[in-house]
């Protein structure tokens, strides 16, 4: 017998949520693979409620936010629309003075929010998670709750904020320039910007540079990845690198490979896809050629700039030029929001939940601490401050058995009620001018062009061609195997993906949209990104010549 579902009263059910809503999609950018129950239990009611939250503190004219189902591991959601005229109007009146905060001191409400939310991880990580008592551990748990559900209020309003200034920027460039997103011109206003994730990209490189002067490069590339860490601390002067290097982890590596789960070790548990990074880095040589491609973008960026502004009639400009710099901040925000919010909270998720579980599989309640992310918190609580007096383990049984069978067999893109199909529950999609769904999750469509004679049609996610060998990439495990010249093949990436950026010549991505991490990474490093292409990692397979041409968004297999 079930105690619980997975998330109580948001399990998908047809005959209710259709009802609701006619089109439900799956969040493929997030829950493929499959999620863990408690993973998928804190983002299901959290996102949520985030999203709900952002579209009602802002006011959005035309969307209030997002609901959400689980099924099987995924995410589905639908579009919570604003159908009345009237209401519309009224709402559109409050979010232009809402807005205004991001437009007057964007860099200054983000760093509030920073601080606060640094703040919160800092208190939980001064407990002693193995020395805590029982209570102790739960009211842990519970503020780790309590800092998801604050991380998804200040993501959705921070993100609903800067993308929708970024619909409406490219609204103008549309109407007054003839450009949209999927230009090349449009690309160039919007790129040549550091963020936080770059930093950290910077301080590996850094790395690679003091393993070469310390002599341990030789070490760090025949090593390896599982061997790193023991052949480094060999010797002197690879303890006291692999010291600092952890220092550096303690600070900037709580997260992990895969930023929408928390059933993998964070770097700060397991450094050793950080230092494949600096492997990579040292493999490449070079200087960091991120900052060295970034004056040559940002020179770009100030020429577009005067282009497109002496388009726009003299009395729009002063307006365009204000939601031009804050459009300039998405890709920024995009990024950092990735290190800041969920890669963080997701650390701390981990972290709380596998000190709950050392205590519970010490006190039997368990099998072992990893079967905690099989629970949700009702269950936890359950046992939380007694775990001697309780067994859990045939929940855990039966949902891991109910996981793994999830992983066989993909859920569908979407759910649509019958008589109503995909190209209709687009048209809702761009009629709602949801920033979120239309440039983050979802995206724009294809164009096939039979004359064209492409094996893939996808959208320009960053402008240019290339042509070299394909590296399919199916999980942030295989990273390690991307080399110098490759074109990247994957489903979608995520920050920890950002390194191997810096060794291939192109992109190819399942899904993405322009404010998805491949698109906003591909524009700094100046490579070509082609999105949306659905069928990549089925159709590519690694060592295949490919012709990668963005600007038409095509994919070319040259070696059939």
């Amino acid at each position: 017998m079930k105690v619980y579902d997975v998330v109580p009263g948001l399990e998908f059910e047809p005959e209710r949520d259709f009802a609701q809503s006619p089109a439900w999609f799956l969040d493929g950018t997030h829950s493929v693979p499959p999620w863990t129950p408690m993973f998928g239990w804190f983002w299901i009611n959290f996102c949520r409620h985030g999203m709900q939250y952002g579209a009602e503190k802002l006011s959005l004219p035309t969307v209030k936010g997002w609901d959400w189902r689980f099924h099987r591991g995924g995410g589905y959601l639908t579009l919570l629309l604003v159908h009345s005229e009237e209401e519309k109007q009224r709402r559109e009146t409050e979010f232009r003075k809402a807005i205004l905060p991001f437009i007057e001191d964007y860099d200054g409400l983000w760093g509030g929010f920073v601080k606060e939310i640094l703040g919160r991880y800092e208190k939980l990580k001064a407990l002693n998670l193995d020395q805590a008592a029982n209570i102790e551990l739960l009211d842990n748990f519970e503020e780790t709750i309590n800092t998801c559900r604050r991380m998804w209020e200040i993501h959705m309003y921070m993100m609903y904020g800067t993308y929708t200034a970024y619909i409406l920027f490219e609204n103008m460039c549309r109407e007054l320039a003839g450009i949209d997103d999927t230009s090349p011109l449009f690309h160039k206003l919007v790129s040549g910007f550091d963020n936080k994730v770059f930093q950290v990209d910077r301080r590996l490189w850094e790395f690679s540079k003091r393993a070469r002067a310390d002599g341990l490069a030789e070490v760090i590339l025949e090593s390896q990845p599982a061997d790193l860490q023991s052949r480094l601390q060999e010797t002197a002067k690879g303890k006291e690198f692999l010291k600092d290097f952890m220092a550096f982890m303690n600070e900037d590596g709580w997260r992990m490979q895969r930023m929408s789960e928390m059933n993998l070790p964070t770097w700060v548990e397991d450094p050793t896809p950080a230092l494949v990074n600096v492997k990579q880095f040292l493999q490449k040589g070079g200087g960091f050629n991120l900052e060295e491609e970034r004056g040559k973008i940002t020179e770009q960026r100030q020429a577009a700039e005067k282009e497109v502004l002496a388009k726009v009639p003299q009395e729009q400009r002063s307006w365009f030029g204000r939601l031009m710099l804050l459009a300039q901040k998405s890709g920024v925000f995009s990024e950092e929001h990735d290190h800041y919010l969920d890669l963080y909270t997701h650390a701390m998720m981990r972290r709380s939940a596998l000190g709950l579980g050392r205590r519970f599989a010490q006190k039997g309640a368990l099998n072992e601490a990893d079967d905690i992310f099989f629970l949700i918190p009702d269950e936890v609580r359950r046992a939380g401050i007694n775990p001697d007096q309780f067994d859990l383990r045939y929940i855990v049984d039966r949902r891991k058995a109910e996981w793994q069978e999830w992983q066989k067999t993909p859920n569908p893109p979407a759910f649509l009620k019958e008589g109503f199909d995909l190209d209709m529950a687009m048209g809702v999609l761009v009629q709602s001018m949801d920033p979120i769904a239309l440039k983050v999750v979802v995206g724009s469509m294809p164009q096939v062009r039979p004359e064209l004679k492409a094996d893939l049609y996808g959208t320009c996610g960053s402008p240019g061609v290339a042509e070299g060998p394909a590296r399919v990439i199916l999980n942030e495990d295989e990273l390690h195997l991307v080399e110098e010249g490759d074109i990247l093949v994957a489903a979608s990436t995520s920050p920890s993906w950002t390194p191997v950026f810096s060794m291939i010549k192109g992109v190819v991505v399942d899904r993405g949209a322009s404010l998805s991490h491949a698109a906003i990474v591909g524009r700094e490093y100046g490579i070509p990104v082609v999105m949306n292409v659905f069928e990549g990692t089925a159709k590519i397979k690694s060592g295949q010549r490919i012709k990668v041409d963005a600007n038409m968004g095509v994919v070319f297999i040259l070696d059939k």
